[in-house]
């Protein structure tokens, strides 16, 4: 039968590791060599930006107008028009049949509830639905909207 190993050998065993595993230096660890954060930062940008490319900054203001803001400005005419459609999300009719509610067995009349198929609205990105109204239906022989019938009321 082997005997146990006394418990101050394991004591003195773990207390030299612990000692001896953190006894590193900063230069051990990481090398004093090598090339400096800026030097990293300063190849990392000449690779994206040549000497003889143009360097990223502000744009010049346009001279007059503002047709240069076409497609960024409101008007009259776009300010209707969704640039973001709402997606489809049809709305559900539901039948609750009376029942009893509760531990007291409280009758509820039967009702209708809706609630929409998704949890909520999600919009489309511009581009993904077409954005232009449908087109006006005309009468294929004469080639004009067709004619609308009046109800009287």
């Amino acid at each position: 039968m082997a005997s146990k190993p006394p418990k101050n050998l394991i004591l003195a065993l773990i207390s030299f590791l612990l000692v001896t595993s953190c006894a590193s230096t900063k230069e051990s660890v990481l090398p004093q060599d090598g090339p400096t954060m800026q030097d990293i930062y300063a190849g990392h940008m000449a690779a994206l930006y040549p000497p003889n490319a143009h360097a990223p900054g502000p744009s010049p203001l346009p001279k007059a107008g503002i047709h240069h803001y076409a497609g960024f400005v409101r008007t009259a005419a776009n300010e209707i028009d969704t640039i973001f459609a709402r997606l489809p999300n049809p709305t559900l009719v539901m039948y609750i049949f009376p029942h009893l509610s509760g531990e007291e067995r409280t009758p509820v009349p039967g009702y209708v509830t809706t609630f929409p198929f998704y949890e909520k609205v999600e919009y489309a990105l511009p581009g993904e639905v077409p954005g232009s109204p449908p087109a006006k239906a005309t009468d294929t022989a004469t080639g004009r909207p067709p004619a609308t019938s009046q109800v009287a009321e």
